[in-house]
């Protein structure tokens, strides 16, 4: 892998929102931003930008389960373990050491799921406590990620750099942890199938949640000036479909905030959060 630091410094842009939703009580869904190096974390505000020169980026989305508030704990003890772990490992985002930044993150994802299960054993009303969690991990030129549960990450590259648009477009780099995400993944059922399924939220992966292993999603993409990346709960994909929600992130000037008004006029049913990052 090329030396991430031998490039030029990018700066990123970003936005985030979260809402409730028509529906819901409560919003167990959780957002962060962060900078940080190997001394320390900040947290960022939702809309922001910041160069990538001195300090790594990490953003995450987290949708959390369970009864009463259980699930606003489990996204939000989530998203805080994040920043204790990140700053140690700064190092190896600094010398391109990606089977490193691997390890960081599978460590990660596990101390999460033991922090969650003894919780759930520990008290009643947190039995059962889980979250998805999909992470982004910006070091220069690179993104790190991973991902466990039916939150999702999508990349839209810059259609001035000339790469080859998957799906006209749009990727979706994280996988769905549900039997439906594979089936649509084995090409035996199509988007619209996939979200009339009547097993489409039962998920087969999560933190915490009674699930014994954790197996987390794990990748890495470059990236370059004018690519977009979208870090979204299931609340923001109830109310687009990957066209649409291709079309959205093809508009200028668009924001978490517009993204996630317009999912929840859509749908509303959920929870739905977003972050979106551009690469300037």
């Amino acid at each position: 892998m090329e030396h991430p630091h031998t490039l030029s410094h990018h700066s990123l842009r970003w936005s985030g929102q979260t809402d409730r939703g028509r529906i819901r009580k409560n919003n167990e869904d959780s957002f962060l931003c962060l900078q940080f190096d190997a001394r320390e974390v900040q947290y960022l505000g939702k809309i922001g930008e910041a160069s990538l020169g001195k300090h790594d980026f990490a953003f995450a989305v987290s949708d959390g389960m369970g009864g009463a508030k259980a699930g606003e704990f489990a996204s939000r003890i989530t998203v805080e373990k994040i920043t204790k772990l990140l700053p140690p490992a700064y190092k190896l985002g600094a010398l391109g050491l990606e089977a490193g930044i691997d390890d960081v993150l599978v460590e990660l994802f596990d101390q999460i799921h033991k922090a969650l299960m003894h919780l759930g054993r520990s008290y009643e009303e947190c039995q059962g406590m889980g979250a998805t969690l999909t992470l982004g991990w910006f070091t220069p030129g690179w993104l790190f990620f991973a991902h466990i549960g039916d939150s999702r990450l999508y990349y839209a590259p810059s259609r001035e750099q000339g790469k080859s648009l998957e799906a006209g477009g749009l990727r979706q780099l994280s996988h769905d942890d549900t039997y439906v995400g594979w089936l649509q993944r084995q090409g035996q059922i199509n988007e619209r199938e996939a979200r009339s399924h009547p097993a489409k939220n039962a998920l087969q992966k999560a933190l915490g949640a009674g699930h014994q292993f954790v197996e987390p999603q794990i990748g890495a993409v470059a990236f370059e000036p004018g690519d977009r990346f979208l870090l979204c709960t299931d609340g923001v994909v109830d109310g687009y479909f990957d066209s649409t929600l291709l079309d959205e992130l093809r508009t200028p000037g668009m924001t978490a905030q517009r993204l996630v008004q317009g999912a929840v006029m859509s749908s509303g049913r959920d929870n739905a959060t977003a972050l979106i990052i551009d690469v300037v």
